[in-house]
């Protein structure tokens, strides 16, 4: 099959030109859809989906160990704070090339992985898809030897506007230092797919995010700047890291997510790099080979699929898609026949209000008192 879609980097950006038969088939989907529209039953064509799950894209914000592992050893509070703000945005450069959306997990689809740190000290991520119907995915990294946990969920839900998709990045994600007690945590931007009618379609980053630690008085409020039409510059952030108690302002973010960021102190003027996407190294993640992972683990669940779409055999992969969602809609069949509810298997459901927008309860992980997960997830 010939390649139907153009990828174009010459401009530094994620952007992507559809030929005329794979653009016919979204114009078909959208000519189905009114403004506003929630595209969560939507089936997506193959060809925008990026070869990996959502629950190892979630893994992409613990991509760069080296800006936390020692960030509990830090004496003075706000320090500690503007770390963590680091920590967390030096996961977004981390994404493929064009307009392209991670496979939807399946109920019970679970991805694990390890990671060697510089310091000869490891750390183990879960991640499970604990509902289906909202989605609802789960995860849980933990590093024992440098009192580090990264936990939260991630409840995306996708709205058609016309000429572009939204996704609402509702949920949260809560950084631990367990020997300081202290707990921060962090709301996400939404994502937005633009140009999906007319134009060129890029992903862009937009709206509010917040970063925040109740035992320090301290937040960090984030602004991911959409491109204007005729103005600005694509992937731009601003922000302050202010003390909730006084407003007082420490410092101010500004720069390209994408590239290279800068922090200000507000009472020095001095201005200096935050972090450089551009030079960053990725600490490759440990998985089992694929003959030794449960069949609803993520990168054997949908292998032939990521096999075919690298192989541009958007046919192939389509079967593939397709043979997956079959069986999950026979197994949510029989479930419903037999009157028997899912139980996720490493995380349970704790009621409660979470977070500004992701809904009632929490999904913690089930073997929380654990101080190594190693044995949990059977590496």
């Amino acid at each position: 099959m010939t390649k139907s879609v153009i990828e174009d980097a010459s401009n530094g950006e994620c952007t992507e030109v559809l030929a005329d038969e794979p653009k016919s088939i979204i114009l078909g989907i959208i000519a189905q859809l009114s403004k506003g529209a929630d595209l969560h039953r939507v089936t997506l064509p193959t060809f925008v989906l990026e070869p990996r799950s959502l629950l190892e894209k979630l893994s992409d914000f613990i991509s760069h160990p080296d800006l936390i592992i020692d960030v509990n050893k830090v004496d003075d509070p706000v320090e500690r704070f503007v770390s963590v703000v680091r920590f967390y945005l030096s996961g977004w450069h981390i994404r493929p090339k064009g307009v392209k959306k991670p496979y939807n997990p399946i109920l019970g689809e679970f991805f694990k992985c390890q990671y060697c740190y510089p310091n000869d000290t490891r750390a183990t991520y879960i991640a499970e898809q604990v509902s289906h119907h909202p989605p609802i995915s789960a995860f849980h990294m933990a590093s024992p030897a440098n009192n580090l946990i990264v936990r939260g969920e991630m409840r995306p839900k996708s709205k058609f506007l016309g000429n572009s998709v939204a996704s609402i990045s509702d949920g949260i994600t809560h950084v631990e230092f367990t020997d300081r007690k202290e707990t921060y945590d962090i709301a996400y931007p939404n994502v937005y797919a633009r140009g999906i009618v007319f134009g060129t379609m890029i992903m862009e980053l937009a709206d509010t995010s917040s970063v925040r630690c109740k035992q320090t008085d301290l937040i960090c409020e984030l602004e991911f700047k959409a491109k204007g039409y005729f103005s600005g510059s694509y992937n731009m952030l601003c922000g302050v890291i202010k003390r909730v108690s006084t407003g007082e302002k420490l410092y101010e973010l500004s720069g390209k997510w994408s590239e290279i960021l800068y922090i200000k102190d507000c009472k020095t003027g001095e201005k200096r790099e935050f972090f450089n996407a551009l030079k960053a190294k990725i600490i490759p993640k440990a998985c089992l080979p694929l003959e030794k992972q449960d069949w609803n683990e993520s990168r054997r669940l949908w292998n032939d699929v990521t096999t075919a779409l690298k192989a541009n055999n958007i046919d192939a992969a389509t079967a593939a898609k397709s043979a997956i969602e079959d069986d999950q809609r026979a197994r949510r069949k029989e479930q419903e026949a037999n009157n028997a509810q899912h139980e996720a298997r490493f995380f349970r459901h704790i009621p409660g209000v979470l977070g500004k927008n992701s809904g009632p309860g929490e999904w913690v992980l089930k073997s929380e008192g654990l101080s190594d997960l190693d044995s949990f997830v059977q590496f």
